[in-house]
This record gives structure tokens, C-alpha cells and sequence, in this order.
């Protein structure tokens, strides 16, 4: 019974190392080309809407009135009519995701500020403010540079995502085969 669990986790761990280095490869990656990636990452989202409106043409069928079927037929023609229209022009929807990062980020920031201002008795708030300050700056960064920085903002952060995402999985995957060993 014990050899056939340290088997399994075994075959467990292996797995997961091999996903952490293929995590950690793929990220250096993107942040080496990060063009490509941020294409690639722009397909993905056209992708994901055109499914999204093949899911609402179908629901449309499976709808009983009449008002709810056109909505369904509408949503799912302009879905996929966007998801078309972004991957024949990736490089403009790039440009848009930038754009839609460094809103995000900018709302983000104004929120941590306001947070951090209601948390003024709290310990530890400094880093509340240190974190708003960044990403305000992050967002500054991108906004004043875009749309130029379409070239780098999504692949650059996928890729930053994806190492350290990598890296986390590595070291909790050998701490697990530590444990499993003992």
C-alpha cells in the first residue's frame, strides 16, 4: 500500500515538475518575444468570443420565447462578428487589450489609494500604498506610452505571470517530493 502511494506521488511530482519547466520556459519566452505572445494571448481572447457566440446561437435554439431567441440570435452574431473582425486584425486588438490593461490598472491604483486611506489605523498599510503607487505607475507607464506599448504590455506580463507561476509550482513540487521521500 505505502509503495503504491510513493508511486503515485511519485509519477504526481514528475508530472508537475515537467508542467513547472514548461511554465517557466514558456514564460522567459513571452517576456524574450513578447510580441508574439501578446498575439497570441489577442487570438485567445478572439477565440474565446467567437465560442461565446457560437454558445449564444445555440442557446437561442434551446430558448422558448420568441424575445429571448432573437436576443440569443443577436448576441451570438455580434460576438462572433467581433471575434472575426479582432482575429483578421490582431495587431488593433492588441492595442485595445493595452489600453483596456492600463484602465484597469489606473482603476485599480485609485482603489487601493482609497483603501489605503480608510485603513490609516491599520498596520502594515504602507505596503497598501507602496502596492497603489506601483500599479498607478504601471498604468501610467503603459498609458503614456500606448499604443506603442501594444508591442510588449500583454506579452511581457503573460510571460511574467507564467514564470513565476512556474517557479511557485516548482518549489511547492519539491517540497512535496520531501515530503513524500521521508
Amino acid at each position: 500500500m505505502a509503495d503504491a502511494m510513493s508511486t503515485r506521488a511519485r509519477t504526481a511530482t514528475t508530472a508537475s515538475l515537467v508542467l513547472s519547466v514548461l511554465m517557466i520556459v514558456a514564460g522567459v519566452l513571452a517576456i524574450g518575444i513578447p510580441l508574439v505572445a501578446g498575439i497570441a494571448v489577442a487570438a485567445l481572447v478572439a477565440w474565446l468570443l467567437l465560442f461565446s457566440g457560437v454558445l449564444h446561437l445555440a442557446f437561442a435554439w434551446r430558448s422558448h420565447t420568441a424575445g429571448v431567441v432573437v436576443w440569443e440570435i443577436l448576441l451570438g452574431v455580434v460576438y462572433g462578428a467581433i471575434a472575426v473582425y479582432l482575429l483578421a486584425h490582431p495587431l488593433l486588438e492588441l492595442a485595445s487589450l493595452t489600453l483596456v490593461v492600463a484602465i484597469y490598472l489606473g482603476a485599480e491604483a485609485i482603489l487601493e489609494f482609497v483603501l489605503w486611506f480608510q485603513l490609516r489605523p491599520a498596520a502594515g498599510r504602507g505596503w497598501l500604498l507602496f502596492d497603489a503607487i506601483v500599479t498607478l505607475v504601471l498604468a501610467l507607464m503603459i498609458w503614456s506610452t500606448w499604443p506603442s506599448s501594444a508591442t510588449w504590455v500583454i506579452g511581457t506580463l503573460v510571460g511574467i505571470s507564467m514564470f513565476f507561476s512556474g517557479m511557485s509550482r516548482l518549489v511547492l513540487t519539491l517540497a512535496v517530493r520531501r515530503l513524500v521521500a521521508r
